[in-house]
C-alpha cells in the first residue's frame, strides 16, 4: 500500500513539475527566446509567431523529479531509462538551440542510447516472432544493434510526426497507455507504473503545447519520448514473453507507418529521404481538412484541429495491441487493417489537398502531381 501511494506522488509531481517548468519556459522567452524560438519559415512550419521549442526539457525535469520521489523498485525501472536517454535527448536539444546538429549525428544517438540502455539494464529484443530472425538474435551482438535500431527508428518517427500542437505528445500518450495496459493485464505492475509516469509528464507539457500551442515539443522532447516509448514497447516483451512481439509494434504503429511511407514515397519521388517536405499526412490534414472547415479559426486553432484527426490513426493500432496482446495472427491482422486505413486517409488527404489547390490555382481540367503538391502546399500552410 505504502509503495501504491509513493507512486502516486510520483505520478503527481511529476505531471506538476512538468507543467510549471512548461509554463515557466514560457513565461521567460523574452530571456532564452536568442536560443530556443522556432522561426515561422519553412517547409515544415505551420505556426504565426515564433515559438520556444525546448518543451523536451520541461518533460526531462518531470521524469527526474518523479523518479526522485518513486518507489525503489520502480526507481530500478525508470532511473536506467532516463540516463540511458541522455544522448538523444542532448542531441536534440543541441539541434533545438543550434540548428547544427546533422540527421544522422542525432540517429546515432538515438541508437547509442538504445545501446546505452541494454548496458544498463540487460534487456533486448530476443524474440520477434519470425523464426530466422529470432535464430539470428540468439547471437547478443546482433541482438543489441537490431534492438537500437528499432529504438532509434521509433525515436526519429516520432520526431516526424511533431508537426502539429499536441499531435507527438498525445500519440506517445497513446502508445504509453496501450503498453500500460498490456503491462496491467499481465500482472507486471511495475512496468504499467512507469508507462504510466511517463504519461502523466507528458500531459503536463501537452496542457501547454494543446491546443494553442505556447511552447513546443522539440527535437529532444521528441526524441526523449519516442526512446521511452520504444524502450518500455521492449521491456514488456522481454519482462512478458507471453506478449506477442506485433502488440507493442501496433502501440507504436501510427508514427513507424509514417515514417515508413515518407521514406517509400521520397524515393519514389527521386528525393534523398531525408529531405524534409509538406506532404507529411498531418500537413495534407491541415490542407484538406483543418484549412477547408476550420478556416475561421486563429492559426493555433485551426493547426490543434489536424491533431484529434491523427490521434484516430494511432488508438486504432492501439486498440487491437490492448484488445489481443497475446494473439499474434490477430495482431498481424490489426497490423494490415491499420495500414490500410493510414493508407486510405492518405490517399484521400492527398486527393482533397490536390483539388482544392487546383480550385485555388488552375482550371478544373488541370492535374497536379503528389511532387508537385510537395512544392506548392507551402503556400496553403497558413
Amino acid at each position: 500500500m505504502e509503495q501504491i501511494e509513493t507512486n502516486i506522488l510520483a505520478f503527481e509531481l511529476g505531471l506538476a513539475i512538468s507543467l510549471v517548468c512548461s509554463l515557466l519556459l514560457v513565461a521567460t522567452t523574452r530571456w532564452h527566446g536568442r536560443f530556443t524560438l522556432d522561426a515561422t519559415a519553412g517547409v515544415q512550419k505551420f505556426h504565426s509567431v515564433p515559438t520556444p521549442r525546448i518543451g523536451g526539457l520541461a518533460i526531462m525535469l518531470g521524469l527526474i523529479f518523479a523518479c526522485a520521489v518513486s518507489s525503489e523498485s520502480q526507481q530500478s525501472l525508470l532511473a536506467p531509462l532516463l540516463c540511458a536517454a541522455a544522448p538523444a535527448f542532448l542531441f536534440g536539444i543541441a539541434e533545438d538551440m543550434t540548428r547544427r546538429v546533422s540527421i544522422g549525428a542525432r540517429l546515432v544517438a538515438t541508437m547509442a542510447s538504445g545501446v546505452a540502455c541494454w548496458a544498463l539494464t540487460g534487456v533486448s529484443i530476443v524474440n520477434t516472432g519470425v523464426d530466422v530472425l529470432d535464430a539470428m538474435l540468439t547471437w547478443l551482438p546482433l541482438s543489441v544493434l537490431f534492438t537500437a535500431f528499432a529504438v532509434g527508428g521509433v525515436a526519429n518517427a516520432v520526431n516526424i510526426i511533431d508537426g502539429f500542437n499536441g499531435l507527438a505528445s498525445g500519440t506517445v500518450v497513446i502508445g504509453l497507455v496501450a503498453v500500460g495496459l498490456i503491462a496491467l493485464d499481465c500482472g507486471d505492475a511495475e512496468l504499467a507504473q512507469t508507462c504510466f509516469i511517463v504519461s502523466a509528464v507528458t500531459i503536463g507539457f501537452f496542457l501547454v503545447n494543446f491546443p494553442f500551442g505556447k511552447l513546443f515539443l522539440g527535437d529532444g522532447g521528441a526524441y526523449l519520448l519516442g526512446f521511452l516509448l520504444a524502450w518500455l514497447s521492449v521491456t514488456l516483451v522481454y519482462r512478458n514473453p507471453q506478449v506477442s512481439s506485433w502488440a507493442p509494434l501496433l502501440a507504436c504503429a501510427y508514427p513507424t507507418f509514417e515514417t515508413v511511407f515518407t521514406i517509400a514515397r521520397r524515393l519514389w519521388c527521386r528525393r534523398h529521404p531525408g529531405q524534409p517536405d509538406s506532404c507529411h499526412l498531418h500537413s495534407l490534414v491541415k490542407i484538406a481538412v483543418a484549412g477547408r472547415y476550420f478556416r475561421k479559426f486563429r492559426a493555433p486553432l485551426r493547426n490543434a484541429c489536424v491533431s484529434p484527426f491523427s490521434w484516430i490513426l494511432a488508438a486504432v493500432p492501439a486498440w487491437f495491441a490492448v484488445r489481443f496482446p497475446q494473439n499474434p495472427e490477430t495482431l498481424v491482422q490489426g497490423t494490415l487493417v491499420s495500414f490500410g486505413l493510414y493508407l486510405g486517409c492518405y490517399w484521400y488527404m492527398a486527393s482533397a489537398a490536390r483539388a482544392r489547390r487546383r480550385r485555388a490555382t488552375r482550371p478544373q481540367t488541370a492535374r497536379i502531381s503528389l511532387a508537385e503538391l510537395e512544392s506548392e502546399s507551402a503556400s496553403l500552410q497558413s
